[in-house]
């Protein structure tokens, strides 16, 4: 995704393609037995389901070709692995898998592995058997400049066993190029649906997950197709604050079929929020969201693509938790939550959205907590702490490091929402590139909490602290050691001078 207002006019439409016939006997019986068996493992949420959304999709014709979730299986014999965790202790990794085909995921064995130390998710494994595994967009990852989520930011339960999310805070995302792996490419037909937040999400750019460019860059109308959930809105008219269903075309975030707001459009704040993309390639897409812990979808568009995406021009990598043009550069600005998601082959019938959606609500999605991670900011190079000098609370101040007292000025906080603040003086203060800096120097001062992205910082597993907006690193000037140095932001190098552990 990238902010190029469209260019081109309309163009011609042509008919509905990849819209299978719905009349077939065998197809109808199999979406009812899908409904009716979402329905039913609502009565023992604790148990495997007898069918999964990927085995709904199939039975509809509309197989799964990337199929990803850190929470629960997606098919019902599926026993494989979910997700990869590599803890900072050793470096180690270690696959979570189900703990029974069709089941939650073993979150004891995450616990088990990352007690006494961080983890965090380097790969999500497509469960469809297509190989779309999504690594994260970073060195060690699927390249680029951008880390993998921590492990543990939040807890939740499905069908009352515990699981983790994929948590995804500014400079988190993930990437798989799928074009000879199954993903539809051209004008082919897709859906795609993902179990998202309504209650961690934001207006950077772009928290999508779906189909997008194999290249990473914006190259044009068409060239994706891909669910984006948050609170921008391109085109003016929007009312409330949102989050927003919408569809990341490229070029564009599209509610319905053109720049003006579609007025069908709602924003979903729930805790758990179903949202769903179907495109056909050449004349048509819908979009659809709801409740994931209960109800039915409220379609939202069902209509014509917007002038200039006629005909699709997908080209078939997978992407979680970030826009098209990423992330060479580190400008990845979204946050946002994943628990399950799957891209489709074909046009999914509505009947067998509502199938899906009552699978989605059968399975039990419940409880849900954050944590924040408070204490001392310690510079390991130098065995001293993040110190704002003197306890001031006067914004502009720039902090240095000094020895670990415990004293309040010392104490730090990294938000959900990525900043890292401290009370100073009684007034809470959040540590800020200077003037919104992004060349190697620029001080690490305290100013007033804004939200804004020189405030966002990605606290890593190599022990590093990098500033969301810049890419730079939290660095004690000249590799320092004595009282009173000052802290600024440098190039990323991997000297002491920049590794840094919270608490």
């Amino acid at each position: 995704m990238t902010a190029i207002p469209h260019p081109h006019g309309p163009r011609g439409k042509r008919g509905l393609l990849g819209v299978r016939p719905r009349t077939r006997l065998g197809v109808a019986i199999g979406i009812v037995l899908a409904i009716l068996a979402g329905l039913l493992s609502a009565q023992a949420p604790a148990r495997a389901a007898s069918s999964g959304p990927c085995d709904i999709y199939a039975s509809g014709g509309t197989p799964c070709v990337a199929a990803h979730s850190t929470v629960r299986a997606l098919y019902a014999a599926y026993s494989g692995n979910l997700y990869q965790v590599r803890r900072s202790s050793d470096n180690t990794t270690r696959n979570i898998g189900t703990v029974s085909a069709g089941g939650a995921a073993d979150a004891a064995a995450q616990d088990s592995f990352c007690a006494g130390t961080s983890c965090v998710i380097t790969i999500v494994y497509d469960q469809s058997g297509h190989g779309n595994d999504l690594a994260y967009q970073g060195a060690g990852g699927a390249g680029g400049q951008d880390t993998p989520a921590s492990a543990t930011s939040e807890t939740l339960s499905i069908g009352g066993a515990k699981a983790y999310s994929l948590y995804i805070k500014p400079g988190n995302s993930y990437w798989h190029n799928g074009s000879a792996s199954g993903m539809p490419t051209g004008s082919a037909p897709q859906g795609a649906y993902m179990v998202t937040s309504g209650q961690h999400v934001n207006g950077g750019c772009c928290f999508d997950y779906g189909n997008s460019e194999t290249d990473r860059r914006a190259d044009g109308a068409g060239a994706m197709d891909a669910i984006y959930f948050g609170t921008s809105c391109w085109f003016g008219g929007c009312s409330g604050s949102g989050p927003w269903v919408q569809a990341d075309l490229e070029y564009g975030l599209y509610s319905g079929g053109s720049q003006s707001w579609n007025q069908s459009q709602r924003a979903f704040t729930s805790r758990y929020v179903t949202a769903m993309l179907k495109n056909n390639g050449t004349s048509r897409f819908a979009l659809k969201g709801g409740d994931a812990q209960t109800g039915a979808l409220t379609t939202l568009w069902n209509g014509a693509l917007p002038p200039g995406y006629s005909p699709m021009r997908q080209q078939g990598a997978v992407i979680l938790g970030s826009g098209g043009d990423c992330c060479a550069t580190n400008t990845n600005q979204s946050l946002g939550t994943f628990y399950e998601g799957a891209v489709v082959a074909g046009y999914p019938s509505d009947a067998t959205d509502d199938a899906v959606q009552a699978n989605i609500t059968a399975a039990g999605y419940g409880g849900g907590s954050t944590s924040t991670s408070t204490g001392p900011l310690h510079a390991v190079g130098a065995g001293k702490c993040l110190d704002v000098p003197n306890g001031s609370s006067t914004g502009g101040t720039q902090t240095d490091i000094n020895s670990c007292s415990g004293a309040a000025s010392q104490t730090w906080t990294h938000t959900s929402g990525g900043a890292l603040t401290v009370t100073v003086g009684g007034t809470q203060m959040c540590l800020d590139a200077n003037g919104k800096g992004t060349t190697a120097g620029t001080k690490a001062i305290i100013w007033s909490c804004n939200g804004q992205t020189n405030q966002q910082w990605n606290l890593n597993g190599d022990g590093t602290v990098r500033g969301v907006q810049s890419g730079l690193c939290l660095d004690v000037t000249g590799a320092a050691t004595a009282d009173g140095s000052p802290v600024e932001l440098w190039t990323c190098n991997g000297g002491s001078n920049q590794q840094w552990r919270l608490g």
